[in-house]
C-alpha cells in the first residue's frame, strides 16, 4: 500500500511540474519581447565579439541597478536558445554576488534563430512578434471563455468591440508593425524560397494581382525577376495609401469580396486563414471571376498552411495548432487540413489543384478554374 501511495505521490508531482510549465510557457515569449524592446540582439550582434554580461549592462540604456536582473532575463533566453554563451578567457565583475558567480570568463553571442530578431535584417521576425504580443492582439486571449457564451465574432470583437483590421486601421502603431511583419515574410517566402526554387509557377503570366498584398513586398520581387508581367498590388484603401508604384508594378484599391482586378493569376498569400468557410469561398468565386480559364493560362497562387498530423514532427504541427487558434482569437479564420481546402475549391468552382509542401510550415497550392 505504501509503495502505491509513493507512485501516486510521484505522479501527482509529476502532472504538478506538466500544469506548472505549461502555465509559466508564456515567460518565454515575454522575456524575448523584453529583450528585442531593450536591443539586446542588435547590442551583441555588434559587439562583434562575445560580450561579458558586464559590457551588455554598460552597453545597455536600463537603470544599472538592474544590472543582476539583466543575467536572470540572459539565464532564460540562453535556456530556451536565443542566445549561446562561450568562454572568451577574461573577466570582468560587477558590483552584485550574483553576477560575479555567474559571469566569469563567458560571453553571449546569438545563437542562428537570434538573427531573425535583428532590426536591420530583411527577413527579421521582429516587427511581427512585437504585433503578436502587443496587448492589443493579446487581450482577447483574456476573454476567450466570455466568448464561448456570447455571440460575438470572436475574442477580438468580446474585447475591442471591432474586429482586428479595424484595430489596425484605428492604431497606426499597431497597423505598422503588422505590415512590416508581413513584409518581412513575404521577402523570405518570395526571395529565398519560391522565386528561388518555383520560378516556374510565375512562367508565362503576363499578368498577376497579389490580392491582400500590403505594402507589396511579394510583389515588387516577382516584378524584379519578371520584368514582362504586369503587377498589382490590391488592398485596402489604408494599406496602399501613399504608395508608388513602378514600370510593371502598380496598386489598386477595393474590397475582395466585391471585385477583384482582372488577371492572369491571382496570388493569395497568408489570407484565406483569416477568414471563415463562407468568406473564403466568396473570396475565391471573385478570383474565379478575375482569371481566365486554366486553358488560357489562369490559375490561383495560395501560400498557406496546410495541417497534417506528422507523428514524426510534432513541434510543426504543435506551431500550426498554435496559428489555428490565434485565427480564432483574432479573426473568423483557421488553419485547414488538405482535405478542407479541396472541399472549399470545389465549392468555388474549382477543378484541380496542386499542393507543394516547401515551405516550412506552409506550402504553395496552385489552384485552376473549372
Amino acid at each position: 500500500m505504501a509503495l502505491q501511495n509513493d507512485e501516486e505521490s510521484k505522479d501527482l508531482l509529476h502532472f504538478q511540474a506538466q500544469i506548472w510549465n505549461h502555465i509559466f510557457s508564456f515567460i518565454k515569449p515575454m522575456s524575448l519581447k523584453c529583450a528585442i524592446q531593450l536591443e539586446i540582439p542588435d547590442i551583441i550582434n555588434g559587439h562583434g565579439a562575445p560580450m561579458l554580461l558586464s559590457e551588455l549592462v554598460d552597453a545597455l540604456s536600463i537603470n544599472k541597478e538592474r544590472t543582476p536582473f539583466v543575467y536572470r532575463l540572459m539565464r532564460i533566453l540562453v535556456h530556451s536558445g536565443f542566445f549561446v554563451k562561450q568562454n572568451i578567457g577574461k573577466t570582468r565583475y560587477g558590483n552584485d554576488n550574483e553576477v560575479e558567480d555567474n559571469e566569469k570568463n563567458e560571453g553571449y553571442l546569438l545563437a542562428p534563430a537570434s538573427r531573425y530578431l535583428l532590426k536591420e535584417e530583411p527577413l527579421s521576425v521582429r516587427p511581427f512578434l512585437l504585433a503578436m504580443l502587443d496587448p492589443i492582439l493579446m487581450n482577447p486571449w483574456q476573454d476567450m471563455s466570455k466568448w464561448f457564451k456570447n455571440d460575438d465574432a470572436n475574442p477580438c470583437h468580446t474585447t475591442h468591440g471591432a474586429m482586428l483590421w479595424e484595430l489596425t486601421s484605428q492604431e497606426s502603431g499597431l497597423n505598422h508593425l503588422f505590415n512590416e511583419g508581413m513584409a518581412s515574410d513575404a521577402r523570405l517566402v518570395t526571395d529565398d524560397a519560391v522565386l528561388k526554387h518555383y520560378k516556374n509557377v510565375f512562367q508565362g503570366l503576363s499578368s498577376i494581382v497579389d490580392v491582400g498584398g500590403g505594402t507589396g513586398t511579394a510583389v515588387k520581387a516577382i516584378a524584379e525577376a519578371f520584368p514582362g508581367v504586369n503587377c498589382i498590388v490590391f488592398d485596402l484603401p489604408h494599406v496602399i495609401d501613399g504608395l508608388v508604384g513602378s514600370k510593371n508594378l502598380s496598386y489598386a484599391s477595393g474590397d475582395m469580396f466585391e471585385a477583384i482586378p482582372k488577371a492572369d493569376a491571382v496570388l493569395l498569400k497568408w489570407i484565406l486563414h483569416d477568414w471563415s468557410d463562407q468568406e473564403c469561398i466568396k473570396i475565391l468565386k471573385q478570383c474565379r471571376e478575375a482569371i481566365p480559364s486554366k486553358e488560357n493560362g489562369g490559375k490561383l497562387i495560395i501560400i498557406d498552411m496546410v495541417i497534417k498530423h506528422d507523428p514524426h514532427d510534432n513541434q510543426s504541427l504543435e506551431t500550426q495548432l498554435f496559428f489555428d487558434m490565434l485565427m480564432m482569437t483574432v479573426t473568423k479564420g483557421r488553419e485547414r487540413s488538405e482535405k478542407e481546402w479541396a472541399m472549399l475549391f470545389l465549392d468555388a468552382g474549382f477543378s484541380e489543384y496542386k499542393i507543394h509542401p516547401v515551405l516550412g510550415l506552409r506550402s504553395l497550392i496552385e489552384v485552376y478554374p473549372s
